[in-house]
């Protein structure tokens, strides 16, 4: 039959998931199901969040893959740990070696804006901490996936071929030839239900996992991918990714009518999401679908989003103080802006991006809130020869002016968008909820949390409500679902308010709560992606 998997002419409803003894949400079905496996096996929820993730870089590449970076947190022996795996700078790179290059930016593709992968760094990490089974067994449903192949998701082709038709067009250089042999092989992307492998992504993965990933930083990949750079002249290096470990950090939190909700510190963006409720909380709403309560949203978001950009960067870097931007005095500073008509802070261009977010508990309480990226897509469009490890292009968002705070300098952290969420109530997790999409990701953090906290949705819900992204001074852009009459409202108290085609641009997330008193597990997946919540 010829059929169209993307059309949808007839709404159609997905219920919150429920389940005892474990959970996994993730926006592809056959990685929530290896995490699932993993977890009827005797792993734990860390051990399936490493399950999933690694599976997620087969099943669904055109948003991350083994060169990610990635960012954790987990809730385990009844208090939260964060797990920094994003990448610095190489050591050999600065803002006169890239425009001897002839960049006046930071490019998007090519060797130059990859910096050190953290995704496998990540899997053992949380591993050796947490796992309770062998990396070995935990990461094997990604790699029969891989060996065996498995048919393209409707979401997943969608994007796919969109990436293959730019690239065809772009990448016209010889070092992106690996990327359409191991991506396009047949010379097209794969089709949607198409049976799609890659050999050289099996091995790499078996190689990472029996090496708890010494590999790919401090062996044979590392001198892979260390030689497919240095080919092409780009800055990353064997001793770049020898001297890699990820970072153990403490989470922070803003407190929202009676929750905490946690957030990772700098160099992520979730203290704009942090920010934004905050300033947001000084309100009262009464109503979720009223022009007031979205104009007070959108208000409370440019603001916290606007400081946001101007003082997020690598930790070690920042001259403001998370502390003073989290303070009630600071959010009331910026909430007596906020007045009857739209706001029209300094402005700033806001990139799509590719992530993968999951979440997952087990039936001890465990759970984890992950999230790993190529940053735009399949990333720099550079795949190591061979190994199906395709390489981030995080090093875009670094600034080649020397006065930026987020200007690039040899091993800094960028300025980060992905972003792992999770909730807690009187000092018990309640738990894991995220949404991915470069810029969205905060935004969809803040109407997520005030869909459950203040309008009582339940997880399903809190993610299928329509969505609204601030992008730069006045514009505004909403769903091709959201309310007519809403959107009109929002135009008369000056806001630039664009109904955008489709819902590709608004995050795909996932939630997990835990009922303290009961232990069962409630679940929501993204219906704007191929989600499933795999449950036991």
């Amino acid at each position: 039959m010829d059929l169209d998997y993307l059309y949808h002419p007839y709404v159609s409803t997905r219920n919150t998931v429920f389940a005892k003894k474990g959970m996994v949400a993730t926006s592809q079905p056959l990685a929530a199901q290896a995490g699932l496996e993993v977890l009827q096996k005797g792993g734990n929820a860390i051990d399936a969040a490493i399950a999933a993730a690694a599976a997620l870089t087969v099943v669904e590449p055109a948003s991350n893959g083994i060169g990610s970076d990635a960012f954790a947190i987990v809730w385990a022996g009844g208090k939260l740990h964060g797990l920094n795996a994003s990448g610095p700078a190489p050591q050999s790179i600065s803002i006169e070696a890239v425009k001897k290059q002839g960049y006046e930016k930071m490019p998007a593709y090519g060797v130059v804006p990859i910096t050190v992968p953290g995704a496998p760094a990540a899997w053992a990490a949380l591993s050796e901490k947490f796992g309770r089974l062998p990396l070995a067994d935990v990461v094997q449903p990604a790699i029969r996936y891989a060996e065996e192949g498995y048919p393209l998701s409707p979401v997943l082709g969608k994007y796919w071929e969109r990436a293959f038709r730019q690239f065809q067009t772009i990448f016209k250089e010889e070092m992106f030839r690996p990327w359409f042999d191991t991506f396009a092989p047949d010379g097209r992307a794969p089709a949607i239900g198409e049976v799609w492998k890659s050999p050289g992504h099996a091995a790499a993965l078996k190689e990472i996992a029996e090496t708890k990933a010494e590999s790919f930083y401090r062996g044979p990949l590392a001198e892979k991918i260390s030689a497919c750079i240095r080919k092409w002249g780009g800055f990353l290096s064997r001793e770049d990714l020898e001297a890699y470990h990820p970072e153990w950090v403490e989470p922070i939190s803003a407190s929202y009518r009676g929750y905490e909700v946690w957030e990772m510190p700098p160099n992520g963006q979730g203290l704009v999401a942090l920010m934004a409720l905050n300033i947001a909380q000084g309100f009262e709403f009464r109503e979720k679908d009223c022009v007031d309560t979205y104009h007070k949203q959108i208000e409370a978001m440019k603001l916290a989003f606007t400081d946001g950009k101007a003082f997020i960067t690598d930790a070690g870097e920042m001259k403001a103080d998370i502390a003073h931007l989290l303070s009630e005095g600071y959010a009331a500073n910026r909430r007596r802006l906020i007045g009857d008509l739209a706001l029209d802070p300094e402005p700033y261009e806001l990139p799509k991006s590719g992530t993968v977010y999951l979440a997952a508990a087990d039936g001890e309480g465990n759970m984890v809130s992950y999230i790993q990226s190529n940053y735009m897509g399949f990333g720099s469009g550079i795949v190591v020869p061979g190994t199906g490890i395709a390489l981030q292009n995080r090093g875009h968002d670094f600034s080649l002016d020397e006065t930026h705070v987020n200007a690039l300098k040899p091993g800094k952290k960028t300025y980060h968008t992905i972003i792992p969420g999770f909730l807690t109530k009187d000092g018990e997790a309640v738990g894991p909820f995220g949404v991915m999409g470069g810029y969205m990701q905060p935004q969809g953090h803040f109407q997520v949390i005030m869909n459950t906290i203040d309008f009582h949705l339940h997880p399903q819900q809190a993610l299928d409500a329509p969505r609204w992204q601030w992008t730069e001074g006045k514009k505004v852009l909403v769903e091709p679902h959201f309310p007519n009459h809403l959107v009109q409202g929002l135009i008369r108290k000056g806001h630039d308010v664009q109904v955008a085609a489709d819902t590709g641009g608004f995050g795909r997330g996932q939630i997990i709560w835990r009922n303290p008193d009961t232990g069962v597990l409630m679940g929501g997946t993204e219906s704007r992606a191929d989600g499933m919540v795999a449950a036991w």
